[in-house]
């Protein structure tokens, strides 16, 4: 595993501790909860996804592990903007989980098409 992946690894590790932490802190009513339970389960998956990626068998099962957590940090940054766009969060902290899915998703959507790429020549 190159530096890359390692902090790739890292990074979707500590977005989804982050989330945690963060969700935790806040309180809301019956809807919010639903929605922090929906930020937290796409958070927690995008980097469960690269784990699982990690020991694919072909180059098709890593792609597809990885599009699935491609899919996981764009809903994670939904859960995030809506939340945020609704007013149930208003933490400087949820600004940089934001941000920092944001450049989690432009990482992956690079891996992902790089991976596309490889895998037809």
């Amino acid at each position: 595993m190159d530096n890359g992946q390692k902090d790739i690894l890292e990074r979707t590790f500590n977005l989804a501790a982050s989330t945690i932490t963060v969700i935790r802190t806040l309180r809301g009513d019956t809807a919010t909860q639903i929605l922090f339970k929906q930020l937290i389960r796409s958070s927690t998956s995008v980097g469960a996804n690269l784990e699982e990626a990690q020991d694919s068998h072909s180059k098709k099962e890593f792609i597809q592990k990885t599009s699935i957590a491609l899919k996981e940090v764009r809903e994670t940054n939904y859960w995030i903007r809506l939340l945020k766009r609704t007013e149930q969060i208003k933490n400087i902290r949820v600004d940089h989980l934001e941000n920092e899915s944001l450049e989690i998703l432009k990482i992956l959507t690079t891996i992902v098409k790089r991976s596309k790429q490889n895998a037809k020549t």
